[in-house]
């Protein structure tokens, strides 16, 4: 017996085998669901890497900038940016309101940092995805969450981490406009008001636009989107106008740099991104395959999007370190930090393709989570490091000291802070950091608080000046940084005894009473 299908039973059937044979579909791609969730996930393993620990370790000068900074009602915050740390304003503001919200524990104040890692993380498996594919977005963006330069700033009071998201989101939907060729007005207009804004978040995120300048050339975008471009860049020059003339204005604040000998080899190699040599020659091994790989093995399949990461990789530590050179002082280890999106994706760049001389897929899987697994072992002794008690600034021990003070100290007596280091080691940032530790004690030394003046610090006057003033009590504290004990021998001149010294990490407590007759 036979059967006669219609046409149209006919067209149908070879579909419906297929559909019923799984061999048929050997290369199907992922759902949908698994590529929208990749980078979420991502970014949230990053930041949880990063927020851990993030309550630990004190404050150090550079946070009680941002900490008191924030602290200030907003007319006496924007004195202060009229005179110094214009460039860190935007931070500044939205600290202001995160503490007021949230309170200024170091834990608290940490967080938005490591979710700022974490929203780069995210924007790293985007741009990867965008410019490879996503299994290298991933890659990348795993890689970025352990780089020590990544956890670092995940607990640290300043606005890096927010400049690195800014930087690698910005660059992934640079990519995606140049990609589609974009020509409307108003979104390239669009993007050079958030290009601005991010100039706002962190200056030298400018440089970003030597990347996106070679990354058109490399694809050799179309003369309509280069033009749009170019507007998006004025506008930006245009809006940026005012935080640049102030960052120029008030240059005379990053001047220090000359007398810090941060310009070194060991520095730019090692420091600025993977600071132990042992991570950076794990590092720089992945780096060189994946420059060996970007000017041979992949020049015609991915020139473009390798002479992009390249350019964000290189362009802007050799720049800084040009007008450090020639122009004035100007490169810090922490400030070409918004390029680790472009280092984590050379590094996985390199595992990648390190891993593809395997010819089994297996055993490449094997050797790409082999790789990361070796990453994140030597990466795990510098991130414990970096969240221990003492780990900020080689030491500092803001809270411990304001803690052993109110474990000991009573109200009414008086407390004197040692000067002579530079302003943000000295200890008495302890007591504008955790005033409530200090409470009922007499700042013997304070002429004006910071809240009233157009400066970082309070203005305090030398101990030979407050004699008076010291005589008032029967028990001085002194806290010393070091070995100094020169505030302690002024006490003592004073008709004092020292009746014991209490160390706490770099800084000593001394507790002084009234010498009886």
């Amino acid at each position: 017996m036979t059967s006669t299908l219609s046409p149209a039973q006919a067209a149908a059937a070879p579909s419906a085998a297929a559909s019923a044979d799984p061999a048929a579909h050997p290369t199907a791609p992922p759902a949908p669901n698994r590529r929208r969730l990749a980078a979420p996930a991502v970014g949230l393993l990053a930041g949880l890497i990063a927020v851990a620990g993030a309550g630990i370790p004190s404050y150090w000068g550079d946070e009680a900038a941002s900490v008191l900074s924030a602290s200030r009602s907003l007319p006496s915050l924007f004195a202060l940016l009229g005179h110094i740390d214009a460039v860190h304003g935007t931070y500044y503001l939205f600290l202001h309101v995160w503490t007021g919200l949230f309170g200024t524990s170091e834990a608290v104040v940490r967080l938005p940092s490591a979710m700022a890692v974490g929203m780069a993380a995210a924007g790293t498996v985007v741009l990867g995805g965008r410019l490879y594919d996503r299994r290298l977005g991933v890659l990348a963006g795993l890689v970025f969450a352990i780089l020590p330069e990544v956890t670092r700033m995940g607990v640290e009071a300043r606005s890096y981490a927010f400049a690195m998201a800014a930087a690698v989101w910005l660059t992934a939907w640079f990519v995606a406009l140049v990609r589609r060729g974009e020509t409307r007005r108003r979104i390239w207009l669009l993007f050079g008001v958030a290009a601005a804004g991010a100039v706002y978040v962190f200056l030298y995120l400018a440089l970003l636009l030597v990347a996106q300048l070679v990354f058109l050339l490399a694809c050799r975008a179309d003369r309509a989107v280069v033009r749009r471009w170019l507007e998006a860049v004025t506008l930006a020059a245009l809006l940026a106008a005012p935080i640049v003339a102030a960052a120029l204005d008030q240059r005379a604040q990053i001047r220090f740099l000359a007398e810090r000998d941060y310009a070194t080899p060991a520095s730019v190699l090692v420091g600025q991104w993977f600071a132990t040599p042992v991570f950076a020659c794990f590092a720089w091994a992945f780096i060189v395959v994946a420059l060996v790989a970007g000017f041979w093995s992949d020049r015609r399949r991915h020139f473009s999007s390798f002479a992009l990461v390249l350019t964000w990789f290189a362009a802007p530590t050799l720049l800084i370190l040009a007008g450090n050179a020639w122009v004035s002082p100007m490169y810090n280890l922490r400030y070409p930090s918004f390029c680790a999106p472009a280092v984590a994706l050379l590094i996985a760049l390199g595992i990648d393709r390190a891993a593809s001389v395997a010819r089994d897929g297996r055993w490449r899987t094997v050797g790409r989570i082999a790789a990361t697994v070796v990453l994140v072992a030597v990466a795990a002794p510098q991130y414990a490091a970096q969240r221990g008690p003492y780990a900020k600034d080689g030491g500092a021990d803001l809270r411990q000291t304001a803690e052993v003070v109110a474990a000991h100290a009573t109200s009414g007596d008086g407390i004197v802070f040692d000067p002579s280091v530079k302003p943000s080691r000295r200890p008495r940032l302890s007591i504008d950091l955790y005033p409530e530790r200090f409470a009922g004690l007499a700042d013997l030394a304070l002429v004006k608080p910071y809240g009233g003046r157009t400066s970082l610090w309070d203005r305090v006057a030398p101990v030979d000046a407050i004699a008076n003033a010291i005589r008032q009590h029967d028990t001085v504290w002194v806290v010393e940084s070091g070995a100094d004990r020169t505030e302690v021998d002024a006490v003592r001149s004073l008709g004092y005894v020292v009746r014991r010294a209490l160390p706490v990490h770099r800084t000593t407590v001394y507790e002084l009473t009234r010498e009886q007759p």
